[in-house]
């Protein structure tokens, strides 16, 4: 077998890794990059030949991982896609949202061209007519369950319990006489992430690929953290201000809903005014309630009973009505994507309450490198957003206990549980993060270990 490494290299986006064995070809993921320089580089011509792969594993449905799965099709892939049944329904949803996006921002960057006097048409990177063609190709998979792909290769997902229907990738191959076993992490969750199960353990590998985003940290504990947001929604009110969230659509939005939900139920916040400003987010959670095999048993018994209850939940689809979210002036909790906030409805509500200083935002999930949220986070104090250049005043939190990711402990109990010693390839991280998360997996386990460069190959 050989594997390359394309993208979430030595960054937290765009994975993909490209497997050659016994005259297959297969890709594991196939992400779109977000951050700095994120147009030209998605733009770029895949680095081997769409209608050669023959299988695309999916681990879950984030756009860092699924974003460019319609260029794939685009491009001539006609293989299967392989995925959980749940990762399948929210996959669906987050690429004809992403396809809508492409769009918009093609025609208004042509229009923007016209206006100028430039005669120029913008194509988007795909369209949804690209994304219904990829539909079909999913194939539907249970966790735990051994198949097989043919030519000595066969495969099952366990929970990666990272968001719903997540999935770590077992792979068995066999190229010479002896039978080996490669794994996929995925994105791996922290234990004690609401809704879902804790992720499973593998317990022997000849080969692990494990992502390290919270490679080098450590999160707040989960209560700490549940008192932390309760505190701040409570000074915020207090203030006479709102609390904006910036939160991915799918995984983020849901457990923070949860969250308030049982936070109300339990008298700790009350008369809480929640608006989630994403379509994507209310067919999300939709899809949510519609797999409760995937839910641990408290959120099932939470579940059984009426769903935001406890809360006075407002989920908005026009435009019109985001828009008058923008005239509350206190009391209100705004949800909205995009989690690093370079896109999406987040961006309108900072422009209205990013300058107030009795206003709060609360980063709750990893910012990339180059991302507005990102600036935010390091202390920014003016940011560019649609056109303008607004003050950074609104107190900001970072509250790291409601990652979906596990932290370092957790990633080096998940390595722990590996009764040999399997070669390991450290990817999905930042650079220095890959580095220092090598570093100590060496020197606490003694694994043969790898920080792939972009495009490197390796034979095993």
């Amino acid at each position: 077998m050989k594997i390359r490494f394309f993208g979430g290299i030595r960054t937290v986006t765009g994975t993909c890794f490209h497997i050659s064995v016994n005259d297959m070809q297969i890709l594991v993921d196939c992400g779109m990059y977000q951050g700095e320089n994120a147009d030209e580089i998605n733009k770029t011509p895949f680095d081997f030949r769409p209608e050669d792969i023959d299988h695309l594993f999916l681990t879950h449905a984030h756009i860092d991982h699924s974003g460019l799965i319609p260029k794939l099709v685009k491009d001539g892939f006609k293989g299967r896609i392989i995925t959980t049944s749940a990762t399948a329904d929210l996959a669906e949803i987050m690429l004809y949202d992403s396809a809508q996006i492409q769009e918009k921002d093609a025609e208004w960057l042509t229009k923007k061209a016209l206006r100028k006097g430039v005669d120029a048409v913008f194509e988007p990177l795909y369209t949804g007519e690209d994304v219904r063609a990829s539909i079909p190709l999913f194939e539907r998979k249970s966790y735990g369950k051994m198949e097989h792909l043919g030519r000595g290769v066969r495969y099952r997902f366990i929970d990666a319990g990272h968001i719903l229907g997540s999935g770590t990738l077992e792979l068995w191959y066999q190229d010479s006489p002896v039978e080996k076993r490669i794994v996929f992490s995925g994105d791996i969750g922290k234990k004690g992430n609401p809704i879902i199960n804790d992720p499973q353990h593998v317990e022997a590998a000849d080969y692990v690929v494990i992502e390290s985003t919270y490679g080098n940290r450590l999160h707040k504990g989960v209560e700490e953290s549940i008192d932390e947001l309760v505190e701040a929604i409570k000074i915020t009110f207090k203030r006479g201000g709102n609390v904006l969230i910036p939160a991915f659509a799918v995984g983020r939005t849901q457990d923070i809903l949860y969250s308030l939900n049982k936070l109300a139920r339990e008298g700790r916040l009350d008369n809480l005014d929640v608006y989630v400003d994403s379509p994507l987010a209310e067919d999300a959670t939709k899809i949510y309630l519609a797999h409760p095999e995937c839910f641990d048993e408290e959120a099932m018994k939470m579940f059984q009973r009426k769903h935001g209850d406890a809360i006075k939940l407002h989920f908005t689809a026009a435009i019109e009505e985001s828009q008058k979210i923008n005239r509350i002036k206190s009391g209100a909790i705004i949800i909205a994507g995009s989690g690093m906030c370079e896109g999406g409805r987040i961006r309108h509500h900072f422009k209205h309450n990013l300058w107030r200083p009795e206003c709060s935002i609360i980063f709750m999930g990893f910012q990339a490198k180059g991302t507005l949220g990102r600036k935010i986070i390091e202390g920014a104090k003016t940011v560019h957003i649609l056109g303008e250049e607004i003050a950074v005043k609104a107190k900001i939190y970072t509250i790291g206990g409601f990652s979906a990711h596990a932290d370092q402990n957790e990633l080096l109990e998940w390595l722990s549980a590996f009764s040999n010693k399997p070669e390991v390839f450290i990817v999905h991280g930042e650079e220095e993060v890959s580095i220092e998360f090598e570093d100590i997996v060496k020197e606490k386990f003694g694994f043969i270990t790898h920080v792939p460069e972009k495009g490197e190959e390796f034979e095993i």
